[in-house]
């Protein structure tokens, strides 16, 4: 079994997900949009995410655009990203902060070589941990 986040947006999720690609060395697997899906949807919503994959070594982020009636603010959860070397630790979560809030800055602790806490610009929340 695997379990996999998967990140609801309110109309962002495309722009989310090709950020999250660069920033955390991963390959948008599939992507399908409302539009092209046999769903009916609003005409201003045909562009939007209906489904996305990311995958990220052996790991797999998803997530969608929630419809604004569905649409909820994350809250309770991070994802959590664990880097193998400092350096690549902290560049991730320097851009995952940018534009975002810092909740812990990114430093040694005395479980990990590194960790940090940041909501990114898009809302959600992440924990880099590098052990």
């Amino acid at each position: 079994m695997m379990v996999n986040p998967y990140l609801h947006f309110p109309g962002n999720c495309e722009e989310a997900f090709k950020f999250y690609e660069t920033v955390l060395d991963g390959k948008i697997a599939f992507s399908m949009t409302y539009g092209e899906s046999p769903m009916e949807t609003p005409a201003d919503w045909k562009g939007k995410i209906m489904h996305v994959t990311l995958t990220i070594g052996d790991t797999v982020l998803m997530g969608a655009d929630a419809m604004p009636q569905h649409y909820e603010k994350p809250a309770g959860f991070s994802v959590s990203a664990s880097p193998k070397d400092v350096e690549k630790a902290e560049a991730i979560f320097a851009a995952l902060a940018e534009g975002g809030q810092v909740t812990m800055p990114i430093q040694q602790t005395f479980w990990a070589k590194r960790f940090g806490m940041a909501t990114d610009r898009f809302g959600i929340p992440w924990m880099i941990n590098c052990e």
